[in-house]
């Protein structure tokens, strides 16, 4: 074995090691604490079963030359912070069930990785115990005191400590906001560099539309390209990410239920109720990878922006806004030109602003009124700074 390999698997084996003395010290002092003596005795059995796995794992890693494995963690294992976390001691067994299930998708996982056939031996033993303690703790959840319903705060507390090292992904918009922004972006760029270039020539027409209409179609382009990759990426991303939560619910699907449960819980929806709900969706496979995708990434496949609509859309707008500022400059030209294609354009931003008011909340005159303010000063900027330009060429 190469020494690489060798180390990754002496990294594996004593992780799994440290995961069973943990598991154990939780047990042995959640036993010592039980009231219940029927609890106490499975607690005490499960304890036992731990330290034999983690038996396991030392002499393996003995056979393979590696050092004596240490333990790092505390001398109550998990026991403390369990009792500590939202929920108190009433949910402990709970989060032990699904430390459980985590444990046997790990487990599953290195069925596939390790490449150690005496690792693998101890794998399989320690999976069909894994999948007992499973079976075993749900009893006792079943059996033991009533878990009281939790408040909606408590459960996004419960959510985020579940999913502390999980990323969301906001919702993404539609090719209506893409087609605004673009056409504001076309219109504000394409309006200072015609206001800019009227200034340094005097309202040039022949200038100005060399100007604009360049900008027009390097705008286009740009807006639709960045359109297109980040409506592509939006989407690689989604996959990516409904991979991952099919891949949870294959390895670890009660934590996946959890999950579920904890988001509907959120929303106020009673615990019973909420895991009914989700044993529902349970039934169905692919209805529960979806579920559980919706409440992470908070969108759905038929909600992600299709690539090429969103370039064209965004393409288009930008050419449509960019040329309203140029259009007076193929009839008139000098300062008249200019005027016209500021008034035009002042109109334009108004109603671009406007339309903003289909993907917001904002009334719509002050949304446009905000807009052509924006532009406005856009354009005397650009054209005082044309104007400065064209002295100094011209000096």
């Amino acid at each position: 074995m190469k020494s690489t390999n060798r180390s990754k698997l002496l990294a594996a084996l004593d992780a799994n090691w440290q995961a069973e003395m943990d598991g154990h010290l939780t047990y042995k002092t959640l036993a010592e604490k039980e009231t219940d003596p029927k609890r106490s005795s499975a607690l005490r059995g499960l304890a036992i079963a731990e330290k034999h796995h983690a038996d396991l794992w030392a002499g393996r890693i003995r056979e393979l030359g590696g050092p004596e494995p240490v333990y790092k963690g505390e001398p109550t294992g998990q026991a403390a912070a369990l009792a500590s976390r939202i929920g108190g001691p009433d949910l402990a067994f709970r989060r032990l069930e699904i430390d459980e299930s985590r444990d046997i998708a790990k487990y599953g996982k290195q069925l596939e990785d390790l490449g150690d056939n005496g690792s693998v031996a101890i794998l399989r033993e320690v999976l069909g115990d894994e999948q007992q303690h499973f079976r075993i703790l749900g009893h006792l959840i079943e059996t033991g005191p009533k878990i009281p319903d939790m408040t909606p705060d408590e459960a996004r507390a419960a959510l985020e400590d579940l999913l502390a090292s999980r990323k969301g992904h906001g919702e993404t918009a539609s090719w209506v906001g893409d087609a605004i922004y673009g056409i504001n972006d076309g219109l504000g760029s394409i309006f200072g560099i015609v206001s800019g270039v009227s200034g340094a020539t005097t309202g040039n027409s022949h200038f100005v539309l060399i100007a604009g209409l360049a900008g027009m179609v390097a705008s286009a382009l740009s807006m639709g390209s960045g359109a297109y990759l980040a409506a592509k990426s939006e989407r690689e991303i989604f996959e990516a990410e409904f991979a991952k939560e099919r891949e949870s619910v294959d390895y670890n699907e009660s934590e996946a239920r959890e999950v579920l449960s904890l988001s509907y819980q959120i929303r106020g929806l009673p615990k019973a109720d909420a895991e009914r709900f989700v044993e529902h969706l349970a039934t169905n496979k692919e209805q529960l990878v979806q579920a559980l995708a919706r409440e992470r990434i908070k969108t759905t496949e038929e909600g992600l922006r299709k690539p090429f609509v969103s370039a064209f859309s965004g393409a288009a707008s930008t050419a449509i806004g960019a040329f309203i500022p140029v259009i007076p400059f193929f009839f008139i030209s000098g300062i008249p030109a200019v005027i016209v294609a500021a008034i035009v354009s002042l109109v334009a931003h108004f109603a671009v602003g406007a339309a903003k008011a289909l993907v917001t909340i904002r009334p719509w005159w002050s949304s446009g009124f905000e807009m052509t303010a924006v532009g406005a000063v856009e354009g005397v900027v650009t054209y005082l700074i044309g104007i400065a330009i064209g002295r100094i060429g011209g000096g």
